[in-house]
């Protein structure tokens, strides 16, 4: 499984088994959170650029 979170939107989290699925629940989800939070979506377009970040536990 792959996660992903957005630090700066508190529990703007989500998670999926490809990265491709991951990108589009993530942009989902700051869709959501900030339709919720502000109403900006109607007003400010979302271009999602990403980052990847990956950890290993050895």
């Amino acid at each position: 499984m792959y996660v992903a979170s957005v630090p700066e939107l508190e529990g703007c989290h989500t998670q999926a088994k490809t990265l491709d699925e991951l990108r589009e629940r993530i942009k989902e989800a700051i869709h959501l959170y900030l339709e919720v939070e502000s109403g900006i979506v109607e007003t400010v377009p979302l271009e999602f650029v990403g980052i990847q970040k990956v950890e290993v536990s050895v």
